[in-house]
C-alpha cells in the first residue's frame, strides 16, 4: 500500500480530512489536480460551529490572526440579524477568513502531521477490491485502503463510482468578482449585512450587491432570474461583467482592477450515497447548493471532522462497519437541510414583486425568538444533532465548559487536540479507570465540575459530540457506548 487513504482534492474539505486522518494514525496522501494553490477566495468566512471545531484541534489562534468577525449573520438578504448569542457558545459570530488563507493554514497543518500533498495529480479513475483501491492519477497509480472524493461538484470520484447526483437545475444566474470602482456605487435598500451596497431591480428580476473585503476592493455580484447563461462553463470576461453592470444598474461605476471573475447559479444537488465500498465522498463532491448564508465551506469541513476519526479507526482495525456507515447516516441529513434552506433563500432573493408578501412574512417571522433561533442554528451548525438518548445532551455538541481538575482550571475544548475520545467523570476519582480497556482511544479526566451537570459523566466523541451521558456508576452503559463509537475493548 502506498498509503492508508488517498484524499482527492486539496480544498478546505480535503485538507481538513487529511489532518483528521493523520491525527487518527492513518497514513494519508492528498492528490490535487491544480498545479498551484488557488489565488482567489470563493468562500469568505467560517460559521460558529466550524470555529468551535478549529478550537477543538488547537488551530483557532492561527485562523483568528488578522481575521475580522461578522456579528449577526444573514438569511436571504432580508436584513434581520441572526442571534447566534442565544446558543451556548463562546463563538457567536462568523469568522471572516478568506478561503485562500484557510487552505494555506490547513495545508501547513497537514504537512506538520506528515501528510503528503501532491499537486498536478488529478484523479482519472479507480478500481477497488476486497483489500483496497487502486487510484489512477497524474503521477501514476496509487494503492490505498480507502479513497475519499473531496474533488468538488464535478467530482471524478463520484462519477466513476456511479453515484447519482440528484437535484434541481438553476433558476438564478449571477456574475461575481473582485474589483475596484472609481465611481459612486448604487445604494438602494441593500442586501443584508454582507452586502450593504445594493440595488434591487424588480422589473428585471435582478439585483446588484457588493461589500469590501479588502481596502477599496469589492466582492461584487450581479444576479438575475429566469434567463440562463448562453454557456455556463465559459470564462467570464471583464466585458461581460461590465455589460451586466450597465444592464442591471445603469452604469459600470468606474469598474477597474478586476482580479477575479466567476459564474454562479442556484443549482443544488445531493449525492444519492456517500459511500460505495472503499470509496467515500465529502464536501462539494457530495452536495452543492447556492452559497447563501455562507454554509458551503463549513458543511464540507464539518463533513471532514465527522468522517476523519471514523475512517482512521477503521484503518486501525478498531472501527466497526456500523461506525463508518454512520458517516452518511449523520451527515447526509445535514446536507439535505442546507440544500433545502438555500433553495428557500433562492426564492426569497428573487426580487420579483410577486414574492414581496413572502419576504415580508419571513422578515416578521425572523423577529420571533424561536424562528430566529431555528434559522440561526441551521446557518451556524450549532443545531446539528446526531441521535438522541435519555440525557438531553446525547447526540449534541458538548458545551465548552470550564472544568476544575487536579491540575487547575481547564476548558473542555482543550481536551481534543489529538482527536481522541474523552470520558469526563465527577470526583472522587475511581481506583480503576472505567474505560481502561479503551485507554488507547479515549482519555479519562476526573473533575470537580464535569460539564454542565457536575454529578454526571460524559463520554464525548473526537468531534465534540456527546455519545453518552448519565450516572457515573452505570459502567455498563458507557462501556456499551464506548464499544459502539470506539470499537471493541483492547
Amino acid at each position: 500500500m502506498d498509503c492508508d487513504v488517498v484524499v482527492a482534492g486539496a480544498g478546505p474539505t480535503g485538507l481538513m480530512l487529511a489532518c483528521e486522518l493523520a491525527l487518527g494514525g492513518a497514513r494519508t496522501m492528498v492528490v490535487e489536480r491544480r498545479a498551484e494553490p488557488e489565488k482567489h477566495s470563493k468562500a469568505m468566512g467560517m460559521q460558529g460551529r466550524t470555529v468551535e471545531l478549529l478550537e477543538l484541534r488547537g488551530l483557532l489562534d492561527r485562523f483568528k490572526e488578522g481575521a475580522g468577525v461578522l456579528q449577526g449573520g444573514n438569511f436571504a438578504s432580508l436584513g434581520v440579524p441572526m442571534r447566534f448569542e442565544e446558543f451556548d457558545t463562546r463563538h457567536p459570530y462568523v469568522l471572516l477568513v478568506p478561503q485562500v488563507r484557510t487552505e494555506e493554514l490547513l495545508a501547513g497543518r497537514a504537512r506538520e502531521l506528515g501528510v503528503r500533498i501532491v499537486r498536478g495529480a488529478a484523479v482519472t479513475g479507480f478500481s477497488q477490491d476486497e483489500d483496497g483501491v487502486t487510484v489512477g492519477t497524474g503521477i501514476g497509480p496509487l494503492r490505498a485502503r480507502y479513497l475519499v472524493g473531496c474533488d468538488g461538484g464535478g467530482s471524478t470520484v463520484r462519477e466513476h463510482a456511479g453515484i447519482g447526483f440528484t437535484g434541481q437545475d438553476p433558476h438564478m444566474y449571477a456574475l461575481i468578482g473582485d474589483m475596484r470602482f472609481s465611481g459612486e456605487l448604487p445604494r438602494g435598500e441593500g442586501l443584508g449585512p454582507m452586502r450593504p451596497v445594493g440595488l434591487l431591480n424588480p422589473e428585471r428580476r435582478s439585483w446588484f450587491g457588493a461589500f469590501q473585503h479588502q481596502p477599496g476592493v469589492y466582492r461584487a455580484t450581479v444576479a438575475w432570474f429566469g434567463e440562463p447563461f448562453p454557456d455556463r462553463h465559459a470564462p467570464v470576461t471583464e466585458e461581460e461583467m461590465r455589460a451586466a453592470l450597465i444592464e442591471h444598474t445603469g452604469g459600470d461605476h468606474g469598474m477597474h482592477d478586476v482580479t477575479w471573475l466567476s459564474r454562479l447559479t442556484d443549482v443544488s444537488r445531493l449525492a444519492d450515497a456517500y459511500r460505495s465500498g472503499r470509496v467515500l465522498l465529502a464536501g462539494d463532491a457530495a452536495h452543492i447548493h447556492l452559497p447563501a448564508g455562507g454554509q458551503g465551506l463549513n458543511l464540507g469541513v464539518q463533513d471532514a471532522v465527522n468522517l476523519g476519526w471514523k475512517l482512521a479507526a477503521t484503518v486501525r482495525g478498531q472501527g466497526t462497519p456500523e461506525l463508518l456507515d454512520s458517516y452518511e447516516g449523520e451527515r447526509r441529513p445535514v446536507a439535505d437541510g442546507v440544500v433545502r434552506n438555500t433553495r428557500t433563500q433562492a426564492v426569497l432573493i428573487d426580487p420579483d414583486p410577486r414574492y414581496d408578501a413572502l419576504r415580508q412574512t419571513f422578515r416578521e417571522l425572523m423577529t420571533l425568538p424561536d424562528t430566529n433561533r431555528y434559522i440561526a442554528g441551521m446557518l451556524s451548525g450549532f443545531d446539528v444533532t446526531y441521535g438522541t438518548g435519555d440525557h438531553p445532551l446525547i447526540g449534541r455538541r458538548m458545551p465548552d465548559a470550564e472544568l476544575l481538575t487536579a491540575d487547575g482550571p481547564r476548558r473542555i475544548s482543550d481536551c481534543f487536540t489529538g482527536a481522541r475520545g474523552l470520558l469526563l467523570l465527577p470526583e472522587p476519582a475511581p481506583a480503576d479507570p472505567p474505560l481502561a480497556a479503551w485507554a488507547d482511544r479515549v482519555d479519562t479526566l476526573t473533575t470537580k465540575g464535569a460539564g454542565p451537570e457536575p454529578a454526571t459523566a460524559y463520554l464525548i466523541r473526537p468531534d465534540g459530540y456527546v455519545a453518552w451521558a448519565g450516572d457515573p456508576a452505570r459502567h455498563d452503559e458507557f462501556h456499551h457506548a464506548a464499544a459502539t463509537w470506539f470499537g471493541p475493548a483492547a
